[in-house]
């Protein structure tokens, strides 16, 4: 199967990762088409972030819309890239209403940390716009970092690192690097790997704060009690047990490589990840 083919057939599975990658590609197309074809900026200055909180009180939408905008060829293009290595390597764990939740709010928390920072000094970010993905991607990568840290991974088909490894080169190559180029977006960066981080570290804890339910009071007492604790309690162990197995299965991975795995090990490692995206 070729590269494209695959790429298909993943896109295919998850439909809300197509939905992700339609909406970043249609933006990115009516705002070269706007800009290009009829010379004008309306569309991109509806749909990128202002640094200026007197604007966004008029444009309150664009700190969603931002996050699946771009002008340049080379910047969609590698987000996309990112987004797809990510995302698969994510939903072979996870579940497509996690990785949604990560990207958007990790994208939410990339524009309110550089926002932040315009308020601080506001001449630096004078007239600036926010736009593109990057922050909302390296959540999602970030996330993986914490929740499975020790995941191998092949980089390139070439080299084979960990996880939290590759996490941090990324991390470094897209935000440290040349910082002084795009350093608001690259500012934003930390705010999204900031709140992936997290919400890798707490689901790994137990704490799935993308479940509305985890928000919810505890309800009150009854003559049920006893009986919910020990239902409570029962699902608490399977669920450790069942987490226990899952970092038992990547640790050979990462010894001995995905192929050495028996074809019960590998269903198991299938069965248990399908139970987690529940």
């Amino acid at each position: 199967m070729s590269f494209i083919q695959g790429v298909k057939s993943e896109l295919q599975r998850h439909s809300k990762l197509t939905i992700i990658f339609a909406l970043n590609f249609a933006l990115f197309f009516l705002i070269n088409i706007s800009t290009s074809i009829f010379k004008t900026e309306v569309i991109i200055n509806n749909l990128a972030l202002p640094l200026n909180f007197s604007n966004i009180i008029f444009k309150p939408w664009t700190i969603i819309t931002y996050m699946f905008s771009h002008q340049s060829l080379g910047h969609v293009f590698y987000n996309m890239l990112l987004l797809y290595f990510s995302a698969i390597t994510f939903l072979n764990f996870l579940s497509e209403k996690k990785l949604l939740f990560v990207y958007l709010v990790s994208g939410l928390s990339g524009a309110l940390i550089l926002l932040i920072f315009s308020l601080i000094s506001p001449l630096t970010f004078q007239n600036s716009i926010l736009l593109g993905a990057s922050a909302a991607v390296i959540g999602i990568v970030c996330s993986m970092a914490t929740y499975l840290p020790n995941l191998p991974i092949n980089l390139f088909g070439i080299i084979e690192m960990k996880y939290k490894y590759y996490a941090l080169l990324v991390f470094a190559v897209t935000s440290i690097i040349d910082f002084n180029i795009n350093t608001g977006g690259k500012i934003s960066h930390f705010g999204g790997a900031a709140f992936g981080l997290l919400f890798g570290y707490l689901l790994k804890q137990g704490k799935d704060i993308s479940d509305w339910t985890f928000y919810s009071k505890p309800q009150k007492k009854n003559s049920l009690k006893v009986v919910h604790k020990q239902t409570t309690h029962t699902q608490a162990n399977s669920v450790i047990e069942n987490q226990k197995m899952i970092d038992e299965l990547l640790d050979k991975i990462s010894k001995h490589g995905y192929d050495n795995l028996s074809k019960s090990e590998k269903e198991l490692l299938f069965k248990l990840s399908n139970k987690e995206n529940k």
